[in-house]
């Protein structure tokens, strides 16, 4: 069985994250999973599957220019590489819409899977695209989404197309998780008394590091935030925290290979996004042994509650007040780090890539 994973890039994000992690499990099971990306930079995701020397790496277009995303004319060097595969399993957009164009070009020879990794799509806003996506999905033989949110979210728009939408939920390698340990606070010059929270996402639109930030004012000045990720709003967040005088509390790490490390040392994860298919970070904290605060937006809330704590997207008092009630209460920290110990469980990706597996083999089958 040769199984090609098609995605934009290999930059730290979720999608790109599973792909990392689940390659060399495909691999194990005598599964031929390689990966084709659209666009590379030497990104560290790419540069660490490169390291595992586990499988191809089909790379469209290296340069630094990233809107080379876009380019159309990968069609046709995707048609040559995609003809080479049993199924393509593809991930995001436009990896969505050129899987499909260059299939067709080869007269639909691979049968194609798409995973649906988030509950916002602006393409559905659009009207005038309806009936593009509608082709789009039409051309997809199963539609694999993260969470039953997700799924949710899709049947409404894309009623015709039930009998395709299946969950199945994200994972997060909890064997590597628990071979990682924890860095001293001292290595990064804290105090151990010092209470750390992180959050680890990219500075986009979706992710809203800007309520971590501003929830620093209404904590005491021993909780510090270490954000580790970079994007396009690195500059505006930087701006921010000077304009709210915490240069001194706020550390911008950038994009690291030792998340888990990270996780380890600190107190509290937080994760607040304006959007999420499942936040696949929310789980890695949660494996990690500390308390999750998350954003009670659909995908992410499913995923942390009764586990974690939720608190009102970009309400920086409640988010506070959420922190702060833990101070000098070891019992509570405590049966929250055993809940979200046991919610992490749930969501291992070896269970993830077997249920892929199934969904592969039934179509060869068919």
């Amino acid at each position: 069985m040769k199984i090609l994973h098609i995605i934009n890039s290999l930059e730290t994000a979720g999608a790109e994250k599973l792909i990392l992690d689940s390659i060399p499990l495909y691999r194990e099971l005598g599964i031929e999973a390689d990966v084709l990306l659209l666009w590379d930079h030497d990104c560290p995701f790419t540069l660490a599957l490169k390291k595992l020397n586990c499988c191809k790496i089909h790379i469209i277009s290296k340069s630094p220019n990233k809107k080379n995303v876009y380019n159309p004319l990968a069609v046709f060097r995707i048609r040559k590489i995609i003809k080479q595969y049993d199924i393509a399993h593809v991930h995001v957009f436009p990896s969505q819409y050129f899987a499909v164009f260059a299939n067709i070009l080869n007269k639909s020879k691979t049968k194609l899977v798409l995973t649906e990794h988030n509950t916002l799509n602006g393409r559905m806003k659009v009207k005038v695209l309806k009936p593009i996506e509608r082709f789009i999905y039409s051309k997809y033989e199963k539609i694999i989404c993260i969470t039953d949110e997700v799924k949710n979210i899709y049947l409404d728009y894309l009623e015709e197309f039930s009998r395709k939408f299946i969950t199945i939920n994200n994972g997060v390698d909890i064997n590597q998780i628990n071979k990682n340990k924890a860095y001293r606070k001292s290595d990064f010059g804290y105090h151990e008394e010092d209470q750390l929270l992180i959050m680890v996402a990219r500075f986009n639109i979706q992710k809203d590091q800007d309520t971590v930030i501003k929830s620093l004012v209404g904590l005491p000045v021993d909780y510090k935030l270490l954000l580790v990720g970079d994007g396009e709003r690195r500059m505006e967040l930087e701006k921010l925290v000077i304009a709210l005088n915490l240069s001194e509390r706020v550390n911008f790490l950038g994009i690291r290979s030792d998340v888990y490390s990270l996780y380890k040392m600190c107190d509290f994860a937080v994760l607040s996004s304006h959007w999420e298919g499942f936040g696949l970070v929310a789980v890695e904290a949660m494996a990690c042994g500390i308390p999750i605060i998350a954003s009670k937006v659909d995908g992410l809330a499913q995923i942390v509650k009764n586990a974690g704590i939720l608190f009102e997207k970009g309400n920086t008092t409640e988010l506070s007040q959420i922190i702060l009630s833990f101070k000098n209460n070891e019992e509570k920290y405590q049966m929250v780090v055993q809940r979200c110990l046991q919610r992490s469980k749930h969501y291992d990706i070896t269970t993830m890539v077997n249920l892929h597996v199934e969904v592969y083999k039934s179509l060869l089958l068919n």
